[in-house]
């Protein structure tokens, strides 16, 4: 009840005051399992994704410093959210999400582990492709462009223009246990890859010239 509450006012909030436009809904399961990659922007990225998105099998990390706020820590309990300790390894949060994904869920996931400070793409963080390994479920990468934008244009009086595209699913290689540190970090970049190529050039900060991504930009233009 609550998840589907709080869906409902992030959807209603972003009509009256955004401009959405979403493409590729027909690449995203119908549950689960999965795992939701998105890039990350901005604190409007949450609402964005988890009111078209949302529900009572949709959840995802938050930072352990948002448990305690007034404001957030009550909305994100509302959807379900595993708080976890940024900068070190939380066991009992990478646990609580291999457990919700292993019960037919989706979970959530900004591979960088914070906001971009640039509004383009930062290098991912490998827990993604850690999480990814322990329950072997495809990816979904969703692109988020336009949320950092949103102050601005509030205070111009504008509309700001959202966009989420959402890419067909995939799933990662088994890790390489002889050079797994390696490995760890070619699966994560390559889900930044998989997000990185339904931006727009300007959006992909880090990865605009990684290898990988121009493998992709081929295929796909082939």
């Amino acid at each position: 009840m609550f998840s589907r509450f709080l869906r409902w006012s992030f959807n209603f909030l972003a009509s009256l005051l955004s401009r959405r436009e979403v493409e590729g809904l027909e690449n995203l399961p119908a549950r689960g399992p999965c795992i939701l990659a998105v890039n990350h922007l901005s604190i409007f990225d949450l609402p964005l994704v988890f009111g078209l998105i949302g529900g009572e099998n949709v959840t995802g990390w938050a930072a352990e410093k948002y448990a305690r706020h007034p404001f957030f820590g009550p909305i994100l309990r509302m959807g379900n959210a595993i708080f976890i300790e940024r900068g070190q390894v939380d066991r009992h949060a990478i646990e609580a999400a291999v457990a919700w994904v292993k019960r037919g869920n989706m979970f959530g996931i900004a591979p960088e582990g914070t906001r971009s400070r640039t509004g383009a793409m930062a290098r991912a963080k490998t827990g993604i492709a850690y999480l990814a390994s322990e329950v072997d479920v495809p990816i979904v990468p969703i692109a988020v462009a336009g949320t950092e934008a949103t102050i601005s244009c509030w205070l111009r009086l504008r509309r700001p223009r959202f966009l989420m595209r959402i890419g067909q699913p995939f799933k990662l290689p088994p890790l390489d246990e002889a050079n797994r540190s390696a490995s760890l970090r070619a699966n994560a970049d390559e889900v930044m890859c998989r997000i990185a190529i339904l931006l727009a050039p300007e959006y992909r900060g880090y990865y605009a010239d990684h290898p990988r991504l121009k493998e992709l930009l081929a295929a796909s233009s082939r």
